[in-house]
């Protein structure tokens, strides 16, 4: 917990306690279903929670933002900005339904009235959102064109409407075609962690 407090000093009693309980939650539902490798449950803060919060060092959502979390997974990075913008309503999808069933009960657990869980593809999704998020769940060129059509036009925080992804490694080729576009963040110039050395958040307006 300590290396969320030491980023976001500004975490809330309730942000804290419903941080402090993911630990537990994911330690508990990974028992029965394994959506976190054995190897990263021990790294849940870092490589997962504080991994999802970096798209918060990028924008700080408007209140009554939408966002849709493309390939959630075990709810990441959807769960922990959900706890930090409550404001906000995040709609977490993944074709896999029982880490939809996880998600959905982490975030009953948590109280999180703001995160809505579906088992679905994106390509089933015509409802548009101010923001497409993902971790890396595909090749940029193929994820900007299965979600361009769930960017709403219309705009309402300091950056317009589009995709927030986050990935790993060398990725030149992948977005070569949007560098006039998109920009590039290196998380490494935000956190500390050697976890962040490679790791990179891509913001591309959908217009």
């Amino acid at each position: 917990m300590e290396v969320l407090t030491k980023y976001f000093p500004d975490l809330s009693a309730l942000q804290i306690s419903r941080f402090a309980a993911l630990e537990g939650l994911y330690r508990e539902w990974n028992e029965k279903i394994n959506v976190i490798s054995r190897k990263d449950i021990d790294e849940l803060y870092v490589h997962h929670v504080l991994h999802s919060l970096s798209i918060a060092k990028i924008l700080r959502f408007q209140p009554g933002t939408t966002l849709l979390d493309v390939g959630t997974g075990g709810g990441f990075p959807g769960i922990p900005l959900a706890i930090l913008f409550p404001e906000c309503h995040f709609t977490l999808i993944d074709s896999i339904g029982k880490k939809i069933h996880v998600v959905q009960e982490v975030a009953d657990q948590l109280g999180l009235a703001n995160v809505t869980a579906k088992k679905n593809r994106v390509q089933e999704i015509r409802i548009k959102y101010d923001f497409v998020l993902s971790r890396a769940v595909t090749a940029f060129p193929e994820f900007v064109s299965m979600v361009r059509k769930n960017i709403s036009p219309h705009s309402k925080n300091s950056l317009p409407n589009g995709i927030l992804y986050l990935k790993g490694g060398d990725f030149e080729s992948e977005i070569s075609s949007f560098k006039a576009s998109a920009e590039i963040f290196d998380l490494s110039g935000i956190f500390a962690e050697p976890f962040f050395e490679t790791k990179k958040a891509i913001y591309l307006p959908v217009r």
